[in-house]
């Protein structure tokens, strides 16, 4: 009798969890990468935005967004994001002494379990003459 109590004490928690799992956000970006191309160093900045989507079950909150560089600011949609609904995540690269090519990649933080998402955005400034 205590076995059988065991087994439907451990299914019953089983299925607790996997109805859990169920209710969580996802992130699903239309893109995840931009390339600017080529740009001139006297535009100063160029921006750029990463739609996303929450394909999830539940609100999807972005904790914070960081970007691999100073040259790169980032700015993201503050409150939650219901099932269904969309946000965005902008980036905005600095040209300004910054001639070259460059590839910067931004990491979201969300509460999305054990996953971060990273977003690219990627040209070649030329010199200002």
């Amino acid at each position: 009798m205590m076995k059988k109590l065991s087994l439907i004490v451990l299914f019953a928690v089983l299925v607790s969890g996997m109805a859990f799992a169920q209710q969580k956000p996802e992130m699903d970006f239309k893109r995840t990468e931009h390339n600017f191309g080529t740009i001139k160093e006297e535009i100063g900045a160029v921006s750029t935005q990463f739609e996303f989507t929450n394909t999830g079950k539940s609100p999807l909150i972005i904790q914070r967004v960081s970007a691999s560089c100073g040259c790169t600011t980032p700015s993201y949609t503050k409150e939650p994001v219901l099932p269904g609904k969309k946000g965005t995540i902008s980036a905005t690269y600095s040209t300004v002494r910054r001639p070259g090519t460059f590839n910067k990649t931004i990491r979201v933080y969300t509460n999305v379990p054990d996953t971060v998402y990273v977003l690219t955005i990627k040209g070649n400034v030329t010199p200002k003459q």
